[in-house]
C-alpha cells in the first residue's frame, strides 16, 4: 500500500509549486471538471505545447511535472478525458478543462480495485484522512 495515496496520514506537500518552478518550465495550473457533473476531478499543469494539443487533439493533454514531460491523459491506461470547452481566469494564470471522462480518471484505486472516479477522494476530519 502506498501511505501517501491510501494512507489516512495528513502529508501535504506544501513544496509542489517550488518543485514546479524549479524545473524552469512555463506552465500554468489546470482544474480539470467533470463537464456534465460539475465535479472536480483533480489539478494538473499545461504549457504550451499541452494545450495546444489539447485544443488540436480535443482531449487533456497536461504537462507532467514528475517525469517533465507531455502527458496525454489515457494514453496508456485508457482513462480519456474528452474535451467539451477549455475555459481561461480573469488574470489568464490558470485554466479549466471541462471534460467528459471515458473510464476512471484517478491512478489510484478503491478498495474493490475501481480507478476511482476523481482525485478528492479522501477529507480532512480533525487531522487525518477519512475516505
Amino acid at each position: 500500500m502506498n501511505s501517501l495515496e491510501e494512507g489516512t496520514e495528513l502529508a501535504l506537500d506544501f513544496g509542489k509549486l517550488n518543485g514546479v518552478a524549479a524545473t524552469g518550465q512555463a506552465v500554468v495550473p489546470v482544474v480539470l471538471q467533470n463537464a456534465d457533473s460539475g465535479e472536480v476531478l483533480f489539478v494538473a499543469y499545461a504549457n504550451r505545447e499541452a494545450l495546444d494539443a489539447t485544443l488540436r487533439t480535443r482531449s487533456a493533454v497536461l504537462w507532467s511535472t514528475s517525469r517533465n514531460e507531455l502527458w496525454h491523459k489515457g494514453a496508456t491506461s485508457g482513462d480519456v478525458l474528452d474535451l467539451v470547452e477549455v475555459r481561461v481566469n480573469c488574470e489568464q494564470n490558470s485554466l479549466l478543462y471541462r471534460v467528459r471522462p471515458r473510464g476512471g480518471v484517478c491512478h489510484t484505486r478503491d478498495a474493490g480495485g475501481a480507478t476511482r472516479p476523481n482525485c478528492y477522494y479522501r477529507r480532512i476530519v480533525g487531522d487525518a484522512l477519512e475516505f
